[in-house]
């Protein structure tokens, strides 16, 4: 990964505690993994901000290298990957998530 695409990358997880690696935007999910993703951000009540990774391809591809994982969206809490919507919804469901969310 070029080091000016990690550190966009080290910039958008500095800007709010929660981060979400998506395609398109929270109103406008291009797919169903990212629009689950979403709803499930909005179900808990957590305030967050999101990156489009169809709108820049260095983002797209690096995030699944600095995170070590395949696919988008790609879930970030205090700078450090919870994962995709499979994990979140499985964390959201066993009460995790939200309890990760409140710390």
């Amino acid at each position: 990964m070029q080091e000016d695409t990690k550190e966009k990358i080290e910039t958008l997880l500095s800007e709010k505690r929660v981060v979400l690696f998506m395609k398109g935007s929270p109103e406008f999910p291009q797919c169903g993994f990212s629009a689950r993703a979403v709803a499930i951000l909005r179900e808990v009540g957590t305030d967050f901000a999101s990156c489009d990774v169809l709108a820049n391809d260095d983002i797209r591809n690096g995030i699944k290298e600095y995170g070590n994982w395949p696919t988008i969206p790609q879930l970030y809490i205090d700078k450090q990957l919870v994962g995709g919507s499979d994990i979140m919804m499985e964390m959201f469901e066993a009460g995790e998530l939200q309890a990760m969310l409140k710390t």
